[in-house]
């Protein structure tokens, strides 16, 4: 190959290479810009958004929603913005509409207390709303929101005839009941951005028809106390429920539905059908732990029926050996070592 050849390619060459680096830099150029565009997205005013999904009937708490950032060309007059909405008279709102989470809220999705229709648009459906009054002894000492999840605990005395000694027990009769309102109150109270404890008198709840109806007997039969529970509580036992197939997912469903069909089954109230209970027998052994002795005409003492204790359970009841005493024409049975 001549030297005349040898130039020309060399020459050729170094053109190609220049070429494919003015393309590489030509490309890489145009779409920095581009990203740089997207990311300098104008953004206006905070508006309130909520920070989970909030189905219909959720009241507003400060957990529940957050001013975030928002595209300005995106704002609407019906959002909650930042320094003009005043957070603390939204706190004890209901949803009216289902809010997704990352979604704005509007006026039109809450209700505020005071409005029609305020307490029927927090139940849910086929609920009621009942009313137990409480004190600072059995309502946690004003620590339970509305909002919050509370068991019910039912205390009583159980009296014999002719029997100084009588029984107490206590027992759990209602569990995962939801709290609308303490006395008129659906809104928690800031302090300086702290939630302010404060003791009230009645507690208003979320039931179903028929605990409503065990609700009105167990106010005549003692004293009922509330048991503030866990948040974790409710997921341990919706896993257990779905394990032992007592809830239940229809197949097909979308992963949407699936999630409000657990969160359903989560915050539904349960009877106790197999309640635990505690006797003064089990916290003192000055206490009596089964049903006070009944006397009988002759003097002689006889069982008593157990009591109904809530969810169909009865009280432990004496059946211990018996001795029979005859004195002349008259018999009578002394249990062995009864109390």
């Amino acid at each position: 190959m001549d030297k005349r050849k040898l130039m020309l390619l060399v020459g050729a060459l170094i053109v190609a290479i220049g070429t494919a680096f003015a393309a590489r830099s030509l490309f890489a150029g145009a779409a920095t810009p581009e990203a740089e565009a997207a990311a300098k997205m104008p953004m206006g005013d905070k508006v309130l958004v909520a920070q989970r999904a909030l189905p219909v009937g959720t009241i507003i708490t400060v957990d529940s929603v957050n001013f975030q950032a928002w595209p300005k060309d995106m704002v609407q007059d019906a959002y909650f913005v930042e320094g003009e909405a005043d957070l603390q008279k939204l706190l004890g709102t209901v949803v009216r509409n289902p809010i997704t989470a990352g979604e704005p809220l509007t006026k039109g999705n809450l209700v505020a207390p005071g409005d029609r229709g305020f307490l029927a648009a927090a139940l849910g459906a086929g609920m009621r709303a009942v009313t137990i009054p409480v004190s600072a002894r059995t309502g946690v000492a004003g620590f339970v929101f509305p909002g919050d999840h509370i068991d019910l605990v039912l205390t009583q005395t159980v009296k014999g005839d002719g029997d100084s000694r009588a029984l107490k027990a206590s027992e759990t009769i209602m569990k995962n009941l939801r709290v609308l309102a303490t006395d008129q109150s659906t809104e928690q109270v800031m302090v300086e951005g702290k939630t302010q404890v404060r003791a009230f008198s009645t507690v208003t709840l979320e039931v179903t028809p028929k605990i409503a109806e065990k609700i009105a007997v167990a106010q005549t039969i003692g004293t009922i106390s509330l048991s503030l529970r866990s948040l974790a509580d409710n997921s341990a036992e919706l896993e257990q429920a779905i394990a032992s197939g007592d809830v239940k997912i229809p197949a097909g469903v979308s992963k949407s539905q699936e999630e409000a069909l657990l969160k359903q089954a989560m915050n539904r109230p349960l009877e106790v059908n197999k309640a635990s209970f505690v006797t003064g027998g089990d916290v003192s052994r000055f206490q009596r732990s089964t049903i006070p002795v009944a006397q009988n005409r002759n003097n002689a003492p006889s069982y008593n029926p157990a009591p109904q204790m809530g969810g169909g359970m009865s009280a432990p009841v004496n059946r211990g050996p018996v001795v029979r005493v005859t004195r002349g024409k008259d018999t009578e049975t002394v249990p062995v070592g009864g109390k």
